[in-house]
């Protein structure tokens, strides 16, 4: 049955445990927003017939199809909706299908002919559902924003997505992802569980889980993520494909729905790393990534270093030898099993580093010394005293804040702010996104009861967020400096995806677990890209970061890789079997 507005206001109102779903052990309800029905599909002869050419196609060989006049935009995009037609019941990847203004799109590009000035044109994208979309439903996971009268209706494009559509991209539909970007699986009250493409039953990490799946299965032929503390790259890891944590300021967060706004981040997913680039030069505004909506892309708000940007166009920087003469370190707190950023600041020692994660590792290592890098092991390279520097900044205090903007600007116009939602629907948003615990809900040690404050008119921001951001920022670049180091590598994640259909630690699984959120704390770059399978069958992901600014260089290397492994397997999809309801 669905949720009536009044047992939500239960919901609403419950525990921090009970609003992150990665951790309650009782049944789902049923998601408020449907599986994606009676798509206009391809006849099943036509649909198998493009299956030889379109299945892991990349940009540049559907742009040489389209100019050869072998396919249409429209039959291309029908190819895709046919594949989510087809898939998407077990995975449970795309939470809406854009279909009458995506077919719109297509038809009209067909009319108007090959654009080659538009780096996307004809390419079928998905979007993560907490970012605006026009016209659609921006669940950002959660229940309460799927409510029948109520619904999150986006007002207008956010950023990104206006990018992508100018360069040429037809919005194919949107993606699954946990309440509020939240977890580190991707189970949703909005729409269910999204599965692993390579098992359904294990997870594909959160909470980029449903982009991650849907181009992996190639029902997209790239998507956007948003991360918070590893939301990118750690789905990204376990689905084989690329993913990109770009500089903070170099892509605009405007129209996200904020976790943390001043830890979010936004970036491409796609199968290589080709298409990783040039959707990153399109995100980031081909070069202009100023965007007055969000502070980190002008200004002083800037990330340290802007002046050194490497801005694009990025598929210069991406050649085969790349990596030769390179130096990178890995961190010792990672190999040491300190972790625990972003969302959460307490250490979580019990996810540490597997011992099978450690040997695609070392794996992993080999062949980066076999396409010319030198690897550094060193134990006192970013020890456990870089990870307790990186846990000095807070920004507990600005959650509020940052939703307040958010809603302001891209909310609809029944709740334009974090107050207005009350008033609106009877009951307050979680404290999840607004920092502020409902009177009666009991203590949760890892975020404690902070006063909600504006950013811009706190007195102690420099205290608690800017100087030890810039603090943590300058031990990273010196540890570079010492050991005379390009970048640094690690795992996307510290262990295998899980199995979800079996309880982990005694409770329902929260996915697979990564301490990369140091990345976002100190906003630099990282890039993961696929580095071979468990002995299980499922995806290790390496992941590669460096300076800030440097993503061009970063690309460079993650290409070199890639070409010199090739690493990347599809998955072999199923229709039926465990979990229809992948959930």
């Amino acid at each position: 049955m669905r949720l009536l507005p009044l047992a939500l206001a239960v919901v609403v109102a419950s525990t921090a445990a009970a609003q992150q779903r990665s951790t309650s052990p009782e049944p789902m309800s049923p998601p408020p927003i449907p599986l994606p029905a009676n798509l206009p599909v391809l006849p099943a002869a036509q649909q198998t017939k493009m299956n030889h050419d379109l299945l892991e196609i990349d940009i540049e060989q559907l742009h040489r199809l389209y100019q050869q006049h072998k396919y249409t935009v429209e039959q291309v995009t029908r190819w895709y909706m046919g594949r989510i037609a087809q898939y998407n019941g077990i995975y449970r990847a795309v939470q809406t299908v854009n279909t009458a203004e995506a077919l719109a799109t297509a038809k009209t590009q067909d009319t108007a002919k090959y654009d080659a000035a538009k780096p996307l044109w004809g390419v079928p994208v998905v979007i993560k559902a907490n970012t605006a979309v026009k016209g659609l439903i921006d669940s950002d996971g959660w229940q309460g924003f799927a409510l029948p009268g109520h619904e999150f209706i986006a007002p207008k494009d956010a950023t990104v997505v206006a990018r992508l559509r100018a360069a040429g991209a037809i919005i194919l539909g949107i993606t699954n992802m946990p309440d509020f970007a939240a977890s580190d699986t991707n189970r949703s009250t909005a729409f269910g569980r999204t599965g692993n493409a390579y098992d359904v039953r294990f997870s594909p990490g959160g909470s980029s889980g449903g982009t991650v799946t849907a181009v992996t299965s190639n029902m997209a032929m790239l998507g956007t993520g948003t991360d918070t503390a590893n939301s990118i790259r750690m789905p990204s890891g376990t689905s084989a494909v690329v993913g990109v944590l770009p500089t903070r300021g170099l892509v605009s967060i405007a129209g996200i729905a904020p976790l943390d706004w001043l830890l979010d981040n936004t970036g491409p997913i796609a199968r290589n790393v080709t298409d990783a680039a040039i959707a990153l030069g399109v995100m980031n505004g081909s070069g202009h990534p100023v965007d007055p909506l969000d502070f980190r892309t002008e200004g002083t708000g800037r990330t340290e270093g802007a002046d050194t940007a490497q801005l694009g166009p990025y598929l210069p920087y991406l050649k085969k030898d790349a990596l030769k003469g390179k130096r990178f370190g890995i961190p010792a707190f990672m190999l040491s099993g300190n972790t625990g950023f972003g969302v959460s600041v307490a250490p979580r020692p019990t996810n540490a580093m597997r011992p099978e994660t450690r040997a695609m590792l070392m794996k992993a290592i080999d062949q980066l010394r076999a396409a010319g890098a030198e690897i550094v092991i060193d134990d006192t390279f970013m020890p456990d005293t870089f990870a307790q520097a990186v846990r000095k900044i807070n920004t507990r205090a600005y959650r509020r804040d940052g939703t307040n903007q958010w809603l302001a600007e891209f909310g609809p116009a029944e709740y334009r702010s974090v107050d207005a939602y009350e008033k609106a629907i009877g009951s307050p948003l979680p404290a999840t996104v607004t920092g502020i615990t409902p009177p009666g809900t009991a203590a949760n040690p890892n975020r404690p009861p902070t006063p909600q404050v504006l950013l811009k008119e706190d007195p102690k921001a420099d205290e608690t967020y800017f100087g030890p951001r810039k603090a943590a920022l300058a031990l990273f670049l010196g540890e570079l400096d010492r050991l005379h180091l390009d970048g640094v590598i690690y795992p996307s994640a510290q262990m295998p995806p899980p199995d979800e259909t079996m309880p982990q630690n005694g409770q329902l699984s929260s996915g697979p677990h990564s301490s990369t959120g140091w990345n976002n704390n100190i906003g630099v770059p990282a890039v993961v890209v696929p580095a071979g399978f468990y002995d299980g069958g499922l995806p290790f992901g390496l992941e590669i970061s460096t300076r800030p600014w440097h993503d061009g260089d970063l690309l460079g290397w993650a290409y070199a890789y890639e070409q010199s492994t090739k690493m990347r397997k599809s998955p072999v999809l199923v229709e039926a079997g465990l979990l229809p309801n992948a959930r």
